[in-house]
């Protein structure tokens, strides 16, 4: 009895390995389609600037079989606790070190894989290059001058204007600490209504000739449109000050050759961020080819800017910036393809 048990087991083996060898396709599609059956929930910053990252890197999910739902538009502080608790699975909009302060949430489930764009990411305070001419304007100190102050002021307050951050960004906390560190409070009044609609406003005053102060970081279709060196320039501080979370990297806001600044090297105020994919740890745990997949993309900081450009000029609509990630990926066709080999390679690899 024993040896027709064991007969049949290896009858059955045998038939299950030959099934195989006569199925390579039904293998291919699984290994083809690691995420096959499984929804994805991404999430995306409220700064429009990172939505085509999104797209690209949600396409490039659903080529490996995953379904992605519509992304969920968040501030930082509910995104950092969202995919910390699984309500969202990532995002790639982790600007690090500005984010440092939402790193405590990590411990409850998220982490930092891969890498956008790494050390590319500028930030800094400009003005336009005639006012800055004109009165010698070369640092954020100098705003301590209420004359200088008064030729940004356009109600007559006193202050000057400048184009800050919404409330819930990384950079408004750091502004309003440098404003009170530079002793600028008397004399600066941030602007923290809607970015876009703050710099455009500021952009139409520069077209009138108006003097302009405002707030940026790169990638941005600001510096695209009023370039550094020509129309504004970067300014300086002269000692870096950071919020605590941050103070390890002030001796990392110095930058040599930035093109516009009024000094080489230019001491920005603000460390070169990396811009990074933020994942909930129990997803990346379980979907190994996500997680390969996050490890190795990569978008050049000039592809970004191009596209940022193109939804200032009006491809602002949904299907406008999916179709300029539809671009990018075919236009990266054979890097894309590599990427997405080694991510399901890491699938079967982890099975």
């Amino acid at each position: 009895m024993h040896s027709l048990l064991h007969a049949r087991s290896v009858l059955k083996a045998a038939g299950l390995t030959l099934a195989l060898c006569l199925s390579p396709g039904l293998v291919a599609a699984d290994q083809h389609l690691p995420g096959e059956g499984v929804t994805v929930t991404p999430a995306r910053a409220t700064w429009d600037t990172g939505w085509f990252l999104a797209a690209v890197y949600s396409q490039l999910l659903e080529e490996l079989g995953y379904e992605l739902d519509r992304p969920t538009t968040l501030d930082n502080p509910p995104f950092y606790q969202s995919v910390a608790q699984g309500d969202v699975d990532f995002w790639v909009n982790g600007w690090f070190p500005l984010h440092n302060t939402y790193r405590p949430t990590f411990e409850q489930g998220a982490e930092l894989i891969g890498y956008v764009a790494q050390g590319g990411a500028l930030q800094g305070y400009l003005v336009d290059k005639k006012t800055a001419d004109e009165h010698g304007i070369t640092g954020l100190e100098d705003f301590k001058d209420p004359e200088v102050a008064a030729l940004f002021d356009s109600d007559g307050n006193g202050k000057a204007e400048l184009v800050a951050c919404p409330p819930g960004w990384g950079c408004e906390l750091v502004i309003t600490h440098q404003l009170e560190a530079y002793g600028l409070n008397d004399t600066v009044e941030p602007v923290k209504a809607s970015y876009s609609a703050s710099m455009a406003d500021a952009l139409g005053r520069y077209q009138e000739g108006g003097a302009i102060f405002f707030y940026t970081w790169t990638p941005n279709w600001t510096v695209g449109l009023l370039e550094p060196g020509k129309d504004v320039v970067w300014i300086t501080v002269d000692e870096a000050s950071l919020p605590e979370d941050q103070k390890a990297f002030e001796d990392d806001t110095v930058v040599e050759n930035v093109v516009g600044c009024t000094e080489d090297p230019c001491n920005l105020g603000w460390p070169a961020n990396d811009i990074r994919p933020v994942v909930n740890s129990a997803f990346a745990a379980e979907n190994p080819a996500a997680t390969k997949l996050f490890e190795v993309v990569r978008i050049p900081v000039d592809d970004i800017f191009a596209q940022n450009a193109r939804m200032f000029d009006g491809e602002d609509s949904a299907e406008e910036i999916r179709g300029h990630a539809e671009e990018w990926i075919a236009a990266h066709r054979d890097q894309v393809d590599s990427w997405l080999d080694q991510a399901r390679q890491a699938a079967v690899s982890g099975m």
